[in-house]
């Protein structure tokens, strides 16, 4: 009894001496950039009702922790300048921040596009060598999730130099660039950004909680992740034995590449697309997929070739049972079919796909997915069979998109209160699919953030580039198209700014390499939403035209805009502009002629009698508009019309 009694006694002096230590969150560290002109909050633990003194130049802080042992005190508003020291003292120890700098502190969120690194980008090579600007600084959040909203993050300050700048976010460092070459002050980013990651995952749980849909799914949210693994672990088991007849023995995968193998009894899914949209939700592991085609008599089979564009992650790719080429890695397959392998009739192709984690499966453009010869092209996109031959481990454990909130808990609520002036977010594409619904999420999510921190800070956004993600259009319904009209109606908000990028996209590529303009058109837009400055003394040279309303005269459908700047032109050398569809009664769209005259665009199609609505760069790769002000920023896509769209009824979870 007294040794329990002892080790009781001990264990409590051990954790009282751990919480003796003033400590700070990692957001603050050496080489940071501190926000100008606004109270600059500090915060930490350190033992209970300890004093705490905070010492940055003539200022001099002292706050007492609470019993819990937490502390935090504000400094007052600073101009530029900088190098400083920053110090924490308490009672036992003291913690010095070296070569603090205050500036202008800008977040950097989103996916992919955000997260993309300088050493990606288009002109890395030569951008590089050259950047060296000891200003602009870099904390880069340690990607992590958590169900429960999180006190720290793992990361520290890097200094922009060429041996530091391949790891900051390519268009994190153009916005830099361009606002520390305008206003002379030092430039902090705070990168939290995560590939892949929808809106929801980065929105608190009180937030959705205020939306009745999402309100819904925050209440599902599981309490630990054990129970997250075990749930994962009996959704993959009942998913392989109820739809898949349990998982094959190795020499029973080795018949699924042959022709004459059965697989009636397989499962069918609409390829290309991501199967976690398509049943096989958090499923990383190897999926194969097959297909029977049928070549028409006396068709020329020479020099023929299986495109099957991009596959996430790795492919072994057979014809008729031969393996005719594999690759690791996204990007496109070209794979040559060996002369004599496919006949007239009945032919099979099968596809190994190896998925190592997040997006799997046979993920290109549909137009990518054909045979092709020098007289022959078929078609091979729509339903595959397919059935699943080994499930991962990583498939049990959650991702960034298992959850809603896991990104706002583990990679934003550490960082609140730091002091920022605003956000850059470059974010969308894994909410296209609910276009519609992110006319209210991302709103949700924006306003969220302001809450927390306590004040409506300017947020600029990125809209989506284009891209062929679909093949969607105004004949078929694009989702891109309908995102990008829930980015533009959130310019309703405050203090918000758009920079538009359907000219600099890649068609076949999700990760447009032309980070530069993008960075560009995302500093202009803060130097008019947070600086207020504009270029000329114009308010309207920060971005491009958009839609104001729409008149008919006859045949014809006039358009004005806003934010015309020095005027309208198109961007090509015979003037004429494109991108431009109109449709009448029978919702019916044409591509249309359309003219500048004075501010107005006048658009017409000779199917079209009576227009009643018109559309621009309404497709998810709408790279051909052209439309742009005189100030180079090219117009927003719109539509006029209101019928319904093809997101309207997918909701978050389903």
């Amino acid at each position: 009894m007294k040794r329990m009694t002892w080790c009781l006694i001990i264990s409590v002096l051990v954790f009282q001496v751990s919480f003796a230590n003033v400590s700070l969150p990692n957001v603050f560290g050496s080489h940071m950039v501190l926000q100008r002109r606004k109270p600059v909050p500090v915060w930490g633990w350190a033992a209970p009702n300890e004093n705490v003194t905070i010492t940055l130049l003539s200022q001099v802080k002292t706050v007492q922790a609470g019993k819990d042992g937490k502390w935090r005190v504000s400094l007052d508003p600073m101009e530029a300048g900088g190098p400083y020291r920053l110090i924490a003292k308490g009672k036992n120890n003291t913690i010095t921040f070296e070569d603090v700098l205050v500036g202008e502190v800008w977040i950097c969120s989103g996916q992919s596009n955000m997260e993309w690194p300088l050493r990606s980008a288009a002109n890395a090579k030569t951008e590089i060598p050259k950047a060296i600007h000891p200003q602009i600084r870099q904390l880069l959040v340690k990607k992590s999730i958590s169900l429960t909203p999180k006190d720290n993050i793992e990361g520290s300050w890097a200094v922009c130099s060429p041996e530091t700048a391949p790891n900051f976010t390519a268009v994190g460092y153009f916005f830099a660039k361009q606002l520390q070459g305008e206003l002379h002050v030092p430039i902090g980013l705070i990168n939290t950004s995560w590939g892949g990651t929808h809106s929801e995952t980065w929105t608190s749980r009180e937030a959705m909680n205020q939306n009745e849909e999402l309100k819904l799914i925050a209440n599902k949210l599981p309490a630990t992740y054990e129970e997250v693994i075990q749930g994962g672990a009996e959704r993959i088991k009942v998913l392989i034995q109820t739809q898949q007849g349990g998982l094959p023995t190795a020499a029973e995968e080795q018949t699924w590449s042959k022709a004459d193998f059965d697989d009636s009894v397989w499962k069918t899914m609409d390829i290309p697309r991501d199967w976690e949209w398509a049943g096989l939700t958090s499923l990383d592991g190897i999926v194969w997929f097959r297909l029977e085609v049928v070549i028409p008599p006396g068709s020329k089979l020479s020099k023929m070739q299986l495109h099957i564009g991009s596959i996430e992650d790795n492919d072994s790719t057979f014809v008729n049972g031969q393996l005719i080429g594999s690759k690791k890695g996204r990007g496109a397959r070209e794979y040559v079919i060996p002369e004599g392998l496919l006949k007239p009739g009945r032919n099979v192709i099968a596809v190994r796909v190896v998925d190592t984690g997040a997006v799997g499966g046979m993920v290109g453009p549909r137009e990518q997915l054909n045979l092709v010869g020098e007289s022959l092209i078929i078609p091979l996109a729509g339903l595959w069979k397919y059935r699943v031959a080994s499930v991962f481990a990583s498939s049990y454990k959650p991702g960034s998109n298992t959850y809603a909130t896991q990104l706002f808990n583990a990679m934003l609520n550490p960082l609140i209160p730091y002091a920022i002036q605003g956000t850059i977010w470059y974010q969308g594409e894994t909410n296209a699919k609910r276009a519609y619904q992110y006319r209210k999420t991302f709103p949700l999510m924006i306003q969220d953030w302001r809450q927390h921190w306590g004040y409506d800070f300017p947020f600029l956004y990125v809209q989506l580039a284009s891209y062929n993600a679909l093949n969607g259009n105004s004949r078929n319904g694009s989702t891109w198209a309908e995102l990008r009209e829930a980015q533009t109606m959130t310019l309703q908000l405050p203090n918000t700014g758009m920079a538009v990028t359907s000219d600099i996209g890649e068609r076949m590529d999700i990760h447009p390499k032309n980070k530069e303009d993008v960075g560009k058109r995302l500093a202009a837009e803060a130097m008019r939403v947070a600086y207020h400055k504009n270029e000329a003394g114009s308010d309207e040279t920060s971005r491009g035209p958009q839609f104001d309303k729409m008149t008919i005269d006859g045949n014809k459908a006039i358009l004005t805009f806003r934010n015309v700047g020095q005027g309208l032109f198109a961007k090509d050398k015979y003037g004429y502009l494109r991108g431009f569809e109109v449709a009448g009664s029978d919702q019916k769209f044409y591509y249309a002629k359309a003219a500048i005259q004075g501010n107005s665009i006048v658009v017409h199609a000779d199917s079209v009698t009576t227009p009643l609505a018109v559309r621009y760069g309404w497709a998810d790769d709408n790279g051909d508009v052209n439309l742009y002000n005189r100030d180079n920023f090219p117009a927003i896509p719109f539509r006029t019309d209101t019928w319904k769209g093809i997101t309207e009824a997918v909701k978050f979870g389903e």
